[in-house]
């Protein structure tokens, strides 16, 4: 890949590839001037830099902070200068703003404005989810939800046809000189891969943008994965369903809502729309993270992982590919290509402890997967992040509760259980007295909810 073609405000563009790494952020403002795009927290969490992206694949509004450029390639990108109409007529958002003074000092609000207006696009009115990764310290959030309510029914402006346009012209794949390639799938990327083992994969940048605006890395070799459609399917057979590990985090949990709602509201939390928009779920296994709040859930479901080396594949239980901290059981040249979740009845519960309610790393995640028939427990799947260096089960927790009948009695013997299974490490985020507790007391929640109280309360009202 030697240059990208895009289209920036509904002009096409076309500039060349000198880094893998280059963010988006950095050209809006240093390389175009177009310094709307606010820079802020630089790691995807406050929302200042958010912009409107479109493709194929619909309307997205994503943190330009971990954007890539290559990843731009053939989409659509709108920045707050590019919102407002031909005439300059503002967009519905931009003037429901104005109206319910919906700004203060100002830095957040073209991330706001855009948020709101991709929203607006996609017609989705639940802002509370769709604005919870904008940040905003002056203001106060009420009356900006008073704006994207005042135009959330107000008609879509025409011009936003031309400005999510993609562009006309394709632009090459590959380029020997900055070594970066864009795959179009999983057989292409298996090929390029064992040619290039020491390569950097990147799918949503969630993570790899941080090693880029935090530690300062340099990448030279790299593969960005956006464009493999193969391994962005979700299919459904008897089996289960598949997912590839390219799908995008808002995708799975649009699917797996329905069948696991625990696990789409752990998901909503986890992430921004902004990061959930652009993360993957095979990212968020691959990168091998102790505390990935999607492996325990995976592993209470008893999900298998598909690994690709070439044009081989194998297929492995997931609590396997975890082998000690930073070690996962994958073969030089090999990627994650999807996950397999077997098809059974939903008795998943899914608690993501943290000190922020909504996106927030986990002090720890316990997942709770435990079949009850005729009063006693057939079987038991609990696993935990954050509690060891990898994704574990409990599996002393485990052989005390099967086959023994479902009741507090057996519950509270199986929590103490806990500390033959987990030696948890005390850091910033909790003790470890604090962890072993807390994990004993979600097995006790689990049984609570099963029989009927109500344990979720975020407030407490006289």
């Amino acid at each position: 890949m030697s240059e990208i073609t895009f289209q920036l405000n509904g002009s096409q563009t076309t500039v060349p590839v000198t880094s893998p790494t280059q963010t988006l952020l950095d050209f809006l403002r240093i390389d175009k001037g177009l310094c709307g795009t606010k820079e802020g927290c630089n790691e995807g969490d406050c929302g200042a830099c958010t912009v409107m992206i479109a493709d194929e694949n619909g309307t997205r509004a994503l943190n330009a902070c971990i954007l890539f450029m290559p990843q731009l390639d053939g989409k659509a990108v709108v920045t707050v200068e590019g919102l407002a109409g031909p005439d300059n007529t503002p967009h519905p958002v931009q003037a429901e703003i104005v109206t319910h003074h919906g700004s203060q000092c100002g830095f957040c609000t073209p991330g706001f404005v855009m948020s709101m207006a991709t929203a607006h696009e996609n017609d989705a009115k639940d802002f509370d989810n769709q604005l919870a990764g904008n940040l905003c310290r002056c203001t106060g959030y009420a009356p900006i939800i008073k704006a994207a309510e005042a135009a959330a029914n107000a008609p879509r402006p025409e011009w936003m046809a031309d400005l999510i346009a993609p562009p006309s012209l394709p632009s090459k794949r590959a380029s020997e000189a900055v070594r970066i390639a864009q795959p179009s799938s999983a057989a292409e990327l298996g090929q390029w891969y064992l040619e290039n083992p020491e390569a950097t994969l990147i799918a949503g940048a969630t993570d790899v943008g941080l090693w880029i605006t935090k530690r300062m890395m340099t990448l030279d070799t790299v593969a960005f994965l956006g464009g493999i459609k193969d391994m962005k399917a979700i299919e459904y057979d008897d089996d289960g369903m598949h997912i590839g590990a390219g799908v995008s985090v808002s995708d799975f949990l649009t699917a797996i809502k329905p069948l696991h709602p625990d696990f789409g509201e752990m998901l909503r939390r986890f992430g921004s729309t902004q990061v959930r928009n652009a993360a993957t779920i095979g990212g968020n296994i691959a990168n091998g993270s102790p505390i990935g709040d999607s492996p325990p859930a995976l592993i209470a479901l008893n999900a298998k992982l598909h690994l690709q080396k070439g044009d081989e594949q194998r297929t492995i239980a997931l609590e396997d590919f975890f082998i000690s901290y930073g070690k996962q059981d994958r073969q030089v040249g090999e990627f994650v290509r999807g996950i397999t979740i077997p098809k059974q009845v939903d008795r998943l519960k899914a608690y993501k402890i943290s000190k922020r309610f909504d996106q927030d790393i986990s002090a720890l995640c316990g997942c709770f997967n435990i079949i009850v028939n005729d009063g006693k427990v057939t079987d038991a799947r609990i696993a935990f992040g954050g509690m060891a260096a990898t994704p574990k089960r409990a599996s002393n927790v485990e052989s005390t509760l099967l086959n023994a009948p479902w009741n507090e009695e057996t519950v509270r013997e199986a929590m103490e259980k806990f500390a033959l299974d987990f030696t948890p490490l005390t850091d910033m985020r909790a003790s470890a007295e604090y962890r072993l507790d807390t994990a004993k007391n979600l097995l006790l929640r689990y049984f609570y909810e099963d029989t009927g109280v109500n344990t979720r309360l975020l407030s407490v009202t006289p």
